[in-house]
């Protein structure tokens, strides 16, 4: 498993023997370092009340479902307000989201609700490497699971996220990229 805030990395600016400190939670991986299979465990948080209000605030989503308890209640299918989708895949992100220097990311798929999870509950997330494929010269393409829990176990969101990594060393996937980067009609820009 690739270690995780054990990187030290130099900013500009930082007097050298704080520069080798490690930041915390900013990894440097590259595209080599993740290892298919590879998890991690988040801590948990509770969802608190006026965070989730907030949230809807922010985004202007006051359904009744999430912003009025007399309609959740009495009308509400589940009989309480919910949290908001969109906070819930936000905060399960964020719980187990690395800082990866070399990484960028390149959109989700799979974003499934998969039960509700209302005020007071308290979510934890896994993370998982999942698939890495050779994309072009510079970097490659890497697919990771999140799986939001609440409770004692109990799936409520899952998630993959697709990101690019930088190569430490693109030399041996090169000749790999340069042919993918043709099939797609893309011309690249060193020689394979």
């Amino acid at each position: 498993m690739a270690e995780i805030g054990i990187h030290a990395r130099a900013l500009p600016g930082l007097p050298a023997d704080h520069a080798r400190i490690p930041v915390w939670n900013a990894e440097d991986w590259y595209y080599e370092d993740f290892a298919l299979g590879d998890k991690i465990r988040s801590i948990r948080r509770t969802i608190s009340e006026g965070e989730s209000m907030q949230f809807n605030s922010l985004v202007m989503d006051h359904h009744p479902y999430v912003s009025d308890e007399l309609f959740a209640r009495e009308e509400g299918v589940f009989g309480r307000r919910l949290v908001a989708g969109a906070f819930v895949f936000s905060l399960g992100l964020g719980l187990a989201a690395t800082n990866c220097l070399n990484s960028f990311s390149y959109g989700y798929d799979r974003l499934r609700f998969i039960k509700p999870v209302f005020i007071g509950d308290t979510i934890y997330t896994i993370r998982e490497n999942l698939s890495k494929e050779v994309h072009d010269e510079r970097m490659g393409k890497l697919k990771v699971s999140y799986s939001v829990y609440k409770g004692e176990g109990e799936l409520v969101l899952y998630a993959e996220h697709l990101l690019t990594a930088l190569y430490r060393d693109p030399a041996p996937f090169l000749e790999e990229a340069c042919a993918r980067m043709v099939a797609r009609g893309k011309a690249p820009t060193q020689a394979g």
